[in-house]
């Protein structure tokens, strides 16, 4: 038996979800042999995955989206960093019911990348994901060494909505360690920088963006991506319009131009993870999240651990707080039957409030359809 769960979003984290599950099943079948692997997609809780597998966990202190400082971790094994960028410029950085769509920053995103350099990571596995930022990487790439200037000659200020006053940019003063590591760039948005599928169109308003801020962010990415031209050449647009650019508000961008490679950030974990590994030896995985829909469906950690157990014909079965998918989607998508937490317990608000013991109820039920 194989548990490879994501989180249930502000109830359960993907150690919590293995650890319930394991708990349900074992009261129906004592002394099962279970294996816990949690995983993510390269969101927030990508960091927390690695440390379960066995990754060191490193902590420092960094520049927060708003430029507070904060504690911000990632975790390390061997020379292989995975550095989760809300960690430093997440949503969960900013003070409840604060948004800065126009001002956050991803400089402290780029600090934590200099430091798994500092740790000796040869291999940098970037997961982007539930940050706060629009501000195409500029923070991140400034934290590296490059410099934004505007007709002055002064740093333009912080956030996408600085990069307006772009009058040059300098990437020369890049850490040079940049060309000599693998950069992966995980994540499990494939949007453009700008335009109408762009970062700050579809990701704008959930970090508290107007109809107009949305407008602002746009144009002044545009123009970020016309300046660069200038330092860069053709790539610059290139990279503007490559499948992850617009992830987690355009940092994608910015790895990117200084030679991150793109790749679903499910796949990415199950392989530093080592999923296949794990899959060998077992017969049934149980996969999951918070709520099982059509989001899930593009590039989230149950549909990419279902496809791999799929492709090594194992049967999966999922757990999720709520289930929006009909019966169709998830025959497609590999997963053999979902059981909710609703179907256990209707309440939704109980649910979030008490998903530990109903998700453990709910193993019960698969030890008692699956194993018994």
């Amino acid at each position: 038996m194989l548990i490879a769960a994501d989180k249930f979003k502000g109830s359960l984290t993907a150690v919590e979800v293995a650890e319930r599950v394991t708990a349900g099943l074992r009261r129906v079948v004592p002394g099962l042999e279970v294996a816990a692997l949690p995983v993510a997609d390269g969101g927030d809780g990508t960091v927390a995955a690695a440390v379960a597998a066995g990754f060191e966990r490193h902590e420092v202190r960094v520049a927060g989206p708003l430029g507070h400082e904060v504690t911000a971790a990632f975790a390390l094994r061997g020379d292989t960093a995975v550095v989760e960028m809300a960690e430093a410029s997440g949503l969960q950085r900013l003070p409840a019911g604060v948004f800065a769509p126009l001002t956050a920053s991803t400089y402290g995103s780029g600090e934590l990348l200099r430091a798994a350099l500092d740790a000796g990571a040869r291999t940098l596995v970037f997961g982007v994901g539930g940050s706060a930022t629009t501000d195409g990487g500029a923070g991140m790439l400034s934290a590296l060494g490059a410099r934004f200037l505007d007709a002055e000659g002064e740093p333009v200020p912080p956030g996408g909505e600085g990069l307006a006053a772009l009058a040059s940019a300098d990437l020369s003063g890049l850490d040079p360690r940049l060309a000599s590591v693998e950069f992966v760039l995980a994540s499990d948005v494939d949007n453009p920088l700008t335009g109408p599928k762009g970062a700050p169109a579809v990701y704008g308003p959930q970090k508290g963006a107007s109809p107009d801020d949305v407008e602002t962010l746009d144009s002044a990415l545009a123009h970020y991506t016309e300046v660069l031209e200038k330092t860069v050449g053709p790539k610059a647009a290139e990279h503007a319009a490559a499948p992850g650019a617009g992830a987690a508000g355009g940092i994608g961008y910015g790895a990117l131009l200084v030679g991150a490679r793109f790749r679903p950030g499910i796949e990415v974990m199950l392989d530093v993870l080592g999923f296949a590994a794990a899959l060998e030896k077992t017969t049934l995985v149980i996969t999951g999240e918070g709520s099982l829909d059509e989001q899930t469906l593009h590039g989230k950690a149950p549909a990419g651990v279902a496809a791999a157990a799929r492709a090594a014909d194992k049967e999966v079965v999922a757990v999720c707080g709520r289930l929006a998918l009909p019966p169709e989607a998830l025959g497609r998508a590999g997963i053999r039957r979902v059981y909710p937490l609703t179907d256990a317990e209707p309440d939704v608000a109980k649910c979030i409030a008490e998903a530990g013991p109903i998700l453990e109820r709910v193993a019960e039920q698969i030890a008692r359809d699956f194993l018994t």
